[in-house]
């Protein structure tokens, strides 16, 4: 009897063993290869929807840097999380027409995705809220166009070791135009697939 309720006992241990074990290593899957993220703001769309889910990729980050195109999460500047009339956002006044030249120095805790469009040297400039890089206007079927102010921008360089970030909802985004390009240590990761809603799964 004492030998048949030790098995019992064994079991139920090893059970709770392998339950432990699993959550374990989910959590370090999430921790350091794949993290979920629920977009916040429509600044995405139409690519992304708010309250839409997507999959961060969290390791492939860590050994390539980001390209043109790629859909990233990341910290932005300390004063992003304070858009306005004031230069808060920017970590210089901004003249009006032009991009945010100097972002502030200190990395906010805040969390955005935003496409890249600009990687480090790149010249970049802003028409009805598309992209002309390095002269040449970029193909974007994915980027809303808008006539706002903030949508039609003198050209500007980026700083080495930085990213220049657009929402595609290009006259309803917080991006790089207002508060400026975001150091290549505030990327999170590479947001490669959309998990939620059902509707809406795949790649991106």
């Amino acid at each position: 009897m004492e030998a048949e309720e030790e098995r019992v006992s064994r079991r139920w241990l090893d059970l709770i063993g392998a339950l432990i074990g699993a959550l374990l290593l989910a959590l370090l899957v999430q921790w350091v290869l794949v993290r979920p993220y629920a977009i916040p703001s429509a600044s995405m769309e139409p690519t992304l929807t708010e309250g839409q889910r997507v999959f961060v990729d969290r390791l492939s980050d860590r050994f390539a840097d980001p390209k043109r195109g790629q859909i990233v999460v990341f910290h932005p500047p300390a004063g992003a999380e304070r858009p306005g009339p004031s230069d808060a956002e920017c970590g210089v006044p901004r003249p009006a027409g032009r991009i945010c030249p100097s972002a502030t120095p200190r990395e906010a805790k805040a969390t955005y995705i935003k496409r890249v469009v600009g990687l480090p040297g790149d010249r970049v400039e802003l028409r009805n809220g598309h992209v002309i890089r390095n002269g040449v206007p970029v193909p974007e079927p994915y980027a809303r166009q808008c006539a706002a102010a903030i949508c039609t921008l003198a050209p500007y360089t980026v700083p080495s070791g930085s990213y220049f970030l657009l929402g595609d909802n290009r006259g309803d985004s917080s991006d790089s135009r207002s508060w400026g390009s975001v150091p290549r240590r505030y990327v999170i990761g590479r947001a490669f697939a959309t998990y939620w809603p059902p509707s809406r799964i795949g790649g991106l």
